[in-house]
């Protein structure tokens, strides 16, 4: 997957130097040494070269990293997080690396990994949204995929994210936006940040000369209302991060508004406002949340091209999951076999 703990890793490498290529493995490279991609190669390579902090990618990147790959990319150095890979065969994949003084290392985002959102995306229950106790929903998947029920957050499941204000600072562009810019607001869920979100919000970005771009996020409680299930995934910090570190994006609103006021349109002094084609649920009242926009005749739905969802990654997550536990009952079968013939055979000698 791509989540913000690799946007982060991003961010601190780019600030080792001048310029970042980053190296994405191929889906076969995945499979071999880590198990099933989430995200196809493709979607990967567009996903991080998205990230506002990457000047270049370096596709079908080889998973040990060669003093020969840095040297054709022209690179003086490699930077990777502080928590060790190794290969299929246990091997340290930066070993080359290393030895040549070639290898620098970035601090991990702590609260997320690729295993921890697999977990939470296997917890579909709507439980964690509400402060009664896990049914067996809950509990029938809490293995080395997720965290345990114990010290869980009522709103979030199994994340241990702490968002801090620096971090939105180091994650937040800055800037304010400039006269003869057009500012375009969209709003949403934003979860599980994917190829979906990326290739609207690149056509968003399209839509001007000088777009600045304001993403309104929901708080995890109104995704919960709209979305249903475990939904938010992720929590409104998580999906914060992720949001900023998209180079399209130039500021966020946190905890949005479900309905578009005209306040917030005044407040922003917002030109356009932006939909995808989703399906859009009316508010708590009935009420369409974009009446307003749509009333002052400024507001567009957008094709992003992608049918890509956060409940179809969801599905490719099952679908792997599933696929995991039928290789390894087959291969315990199997053994069992074996082990049961060799003590047939020991009895007849």
């Amino acid at each position: 997957m791509v989540h913000y703990g690799h946007s982060n890793q991003l961010r601190q490498a780019r600030a080792m130097g001048d310029y970042l290529i980053v190296g994405v493995h191929t889906d076969e490279e995945i499979a071999k040494h880590k198990g099933p991609p989430v995200f196809t190669q493709e979607e990967r390579y567009k996903m991080v070269q998205a990230i506002k902090w990457v000047d270049e990618i370096a596709p079908g990147a080889p998973y040990v990293t060669t003093l020969e790959t840095l040297d054709k990319y022209n690179c003086d150095f490699c930077v990777h997080g502080d928590d060790i890979t190794l290969t299929v065969d246990g091997k340290d994949t930066y070993e080359e690396v290393k030895t040549a003084g070639r290898y620098r290392e970035c601090k991990r985002t702590q609260g997320v990994s690729t295993t921890d959102l697999v977990g939470r995306m296997l917890l579909m229950t709507k439980a964690h949204h509400s402060n009664i106790d896990e049914d067996l929903d809950y509990r029938k998947h809490t293995d080395n995929f997720g965290k345990g029920p114990k010290g869980r957050s009522p709103w979030t499941g199994v994340s241990q994210f702490l968002q801090t204000s620096q971090k939105i600072i180091q994650f937040a562009s800055g800037k304010e936006p400039q006269p003869g810019d057009t500012i375009i607001y969209v709003a949403g869920a934003f979860d599980l940040f994917h190829i979906g979100h990326v290739d609207f919000l690149e056509k968003v970005h399209r839509l001007a000369e000088k777009p600045y771009i304001i993403a309104g996020l929901h708080f995890d409680q109104e995704v919960n209302r709209y979305k249903g299930k475990n939904y938010p995934i992720m929590n409104i910090h998580e999906r914060t991060l992720s949001v900023l570190a998209c180079r399209y994006v130039s500021e966020v609103v946190i905890g949005a508004p479900y309905a578009v006021t005209a306040d917030l349109l005044d407040h922003f002094r917002v030109t356009l406002v932006c939909h995808g084609m989703t399906e859009v649920v009316p508010d708590k009242d009935g009420s369409d949340p974009y009446e307003e926009p749509k009333r002052r005749g400024i507001f567009q739905l957008v094709d992003s091209g992608s049918n890509l969802t956060t409940d179809l990654i969801v599905q490719r997550i099952i679908k792997n999951r599933l696929e995991f536990e039928a290789r390894n009952q087959k291969k315990e079968a199997k053994e069992l076999a074996v082990l049961e013939a060799m003590r047939r055979l020991d009895e007849k000698r």
